[in-house]
């Protein structure tokens, strides 16, 4: 069996499963930062979590296409 994914592109699941990391580890990250009141660990976390819920995203664009 051949594997026609290319390297560097990742696969629906793969993405799907790191978005939901980031957006995981960004939930820690603002709760941490809220709890010392650190605004730029805030900040930090809501950012990684608009990252992961993109790649989710995409990841679940690429599933519904075949990828």
């Amino acid at each position: 069996m051949e594997n026609k994914q290319s390297f560097g592109v990742k696969s629906g699941t793969e993405d799907k499963v790191e978005g939901a990391a980031k957006n995981l580890s960004g939930k820690v990250k603002e709760g941490v930062g809220n709890a010392i009141g650190s605004h730029h660990l805030e900040a930090k976390g809501d950012s990684e979590q608009l990252e992961g819920q993109a790649q989710r995203k995409v990841g679940e664009v690429k599933k519904a296409f075949g990828k």
